[in-house]
């Protein structure tokens, strides 16, 4: 029997920073911001911890349950709240789960990482799953370094994995890291996010490239199938190289950066749920996941969107 995501939700803080914010005090304009990376605003705020469990209430309502359901949580995340225990603990907890819960740290590619991990132990026995991306980057921003502080946000994003579906829900997918890339992003424990831009976008669409023509493949199914592309939230110039060489259109991908700035694990959950509550996507339709970040790691996933066949 396969699986089914049958409920999203999202959580984002209420202080909202626009460019113009940044401009007011760093060498920088929104003209600038947004013709380099798609951002307007970001959000800052709140938990890691915080964020998770309101994003979690939020999916669990959606599908109809409550935490006492969920017997598995993953939280993906490169922001915790401590560094002992995981910050899932405290998210466990407070949804009044069952079962086990761990933190997942694989950067930006940490949703997808979370969301296969998930279905594979729901194949081993598991029944329902809430798995979760949430980061607090901005503490772990400079805040007064233009070259990064106008890139990240803050939120929290979540889906629920159901077993019992008559179909899978992960049709293929694609791993990945090369840890030699490790000093081109990187944050110290105590210490901000250090990046080398240019290489890391350079090395960010041949990384995804690979990732999304391989997962392609071993689905066996070529880009016009895909119904949804959500990429990680990054560089919208990163988004659109990407599409140009796969062949897929601006106007099947999923797009929240605008709004939120990169948010790391939290970024292709987000842009997902945002998706699901515009009825962008329907029963049977293929989804493409992908994203990369730190480490460098990457990962793509082709899953098949609804409940078919669920029973409840």
């Amino acid at each position: 029997m396969g699986s089914a995501i049958t409920g999203w939700g999202e959580a984002l803080p209420d202080h909202v920073v626009t460019n113009d914010d940044f401009a007011a005090r760093l060498d920088t304009s929104d003209e600038w911001i947004v013709a380099r990376t798609g951002i307007r605003q970001r959000r800052m705020g709140g938990t890691t911890s915080e964020l998770a469990i309101d994003a979690g209430r939020a999916a669990l309502k959606v599908a109809d349950l409550d935490g006492a359901d969920i017997d598995l949580l993953v939280l993906a995340t490169t922001t915790p709240d401590q560094t002992i225990p995981a910050t899932s603990s405290a998210v466990h907890d407070a949804l009044g789960c069952r079962g086990g819960a761990f933190d997942l740290n694989a950067a930006c590619a940490g949703f997808v990482y979370a969301l296969v991990t998930a279905d594979s132990l729901l194949h081993a026995g598991h029944h329902r799953a809430l798995v979760i991306g949430s980061e607090t980057l901005s503490k772990v921003t400079d805040q007064d370094d233009r070259s990064t502080a106008v890139l990240f946000g803050d939120g929290a994003a979540a889906i629920v994995l159901e077993a019992g579906a008559r179909d899978e829900l992960v049709l293929a997918y694609d791993l990945g890291v090369d840890g030699a890339a490790t000093p081109l992003l990187y944050a110290d424990h105590g210490g901000y996010i250090h990046m080398e831009g240019r290489e890391v976008f350079r090395r960010a669409v041949r990384a995804e490239l690979e990732s999304i023509e391989n997962v392609l493949s071993r689905a066996g199914v070529r880009p016009d199938d895909i119904a949804l592309f959500v990429p990680h939230q990054a560089n919208v110039r990163i988004i659109e190289a990407v599409n140009q060489r796969v062949g897929l259109s601006m106007e099947r991908t999923a797009l929240v950066l605008e709004r939120t700035g990169n948010t790391s694990a939290a970024s292709i959950p987000l842009a997902l749920a945002e998706a699901a509550d515009a009825g962008r996507v329907a029963e049977g339709d293929l989804v493409l996941l992908s994203g990369f970040g730190a480490g460098m790691t990457w990962a793509s996933a082709v899953i098949r969107w609804g409940r078919r066949g669920l029973p409840r």
